[in-house]
């Protein structure tokens, strides 16, 4: 899909527990510039729910925020770099 130009590539940069609410994880990824990312919910209800996380994911230019803070989007653009250096967008991470 990274040809289609109706998406736009965003690699995982983080992945974090909500301290609000129990069981679910915060997974963001971003543009490989750290300029733009995609944040995903996603609730952990069994541990037979086995849904895989990739390194990858193809998005919509509307569904992606832009980073506002130099430090973050250096830190966002360094993790997407690596990933996708080392990674295939649909290893499982």
């Amino acid at each position: 899909m990274e040809d289609d130009p109706d998406n736009i590539r965003v690699w995982l940069v983080e992945r974090t527990y909500s301290d609000d609410e129990q069981n679910l994880i915060i997974l963001t990824y971003a543009t490989t510039d750290g300029e733009r990312y995609f944040r995903k919910e996603r609730a952990l209800t069994s541990f037979s729910d086995v849904r895989d996380t990739t390194a990858a994911v193809d998005v919509g230019p509307g569904n992606l925020g832009s980073v506002d803070d130099s430090d973050l989007e250096d830190q966002y653009a360094t993790e997407a770099k690596r990933m996708a250096d080392t990674h295939a967008p649909d290893d499982v991470i």
